[in-house]
């Protein structure tokens, strides 16, 4: 069996795209780590783009531009394969502005958020090829207070506390859960 080793250092080559996206907030330095015909995929509002041009009117109008200036990434774990990286994180902001690709047409509430947040970015020759970025949407949209999840099975804050704390109790979202107690 032949086995495939990354001839780049794709969590480098991921951080550093990262730094120009959050801390640079740098569309041009961005773009040069991508290849020339990228795609980025917010799955649950479904923004992003589709080749350079029209990720890079993306990023500069709508996603690098438009973060809240506390926008804070706690990474939790990373996988790095052969031509993919998935990393796992937490993704704090508060919601001082119209956050395009995040809550599209929602005005600012002035809430803070804190969600768990995965990317699974691929590569080809040592650039980003694509990005498919998955959040909990209800989730931010219970705490920001636009949903109200008093019957529905969503959580706001605290699947990111449960994402940082294993111990903190699971299940709390299953009411037949306390009636399976002492089954065994």
């Amino acid at each position: 069996m032949k086995v495939s080793i990354p001839r780049y250092d794709l969590a480098a080559l991921w951080d550093k795209h990262c730094e120009h996206e959050f801390n640079r907030r740098d569309v041009a330095a961005t773009m040069l780590t991508m290849v020339s015909d990228p795609y980025v995929n917010h799955i649950p509002t479904m923004t992003g783009g589709v080749g350079a041009k029209d990720l890079s009117r993306f990023y500069e109008h709508h996603f690098i531009n438009n973060n809240p200036d506390d926008t804070k990434i706690i990474s939790i774990s990373r996988v790095v394969g052969t031509d993919r990286v998935v990393d796992e994180m937490l993704f704090c902001f508060t919601h001082d502005r119209e956050i395009d690709w995040m809550l599209p047409n929602i005005l600012p509430t002035g809430k803070y958020v804190k969600i768990p947040l995965v990317a699974i970015v691929t590569f080809h020759d040592g650039k980003i090829c694509n990005e498919h970025i998955y959040w909990d949407q209800a989730s931010v949209l219970v705490q920001i207070g636009l949903l109200d999840n008093t019957n529905l099975p969503v959580a706001g804050v605290e699947t990111a506390n449960k994402l940082i704390d294993k111990n903190l109790p699971s299940n709390t979202l299953m009411k037949r859960w306390i009636e399976s107690d002492n089954k065994n």
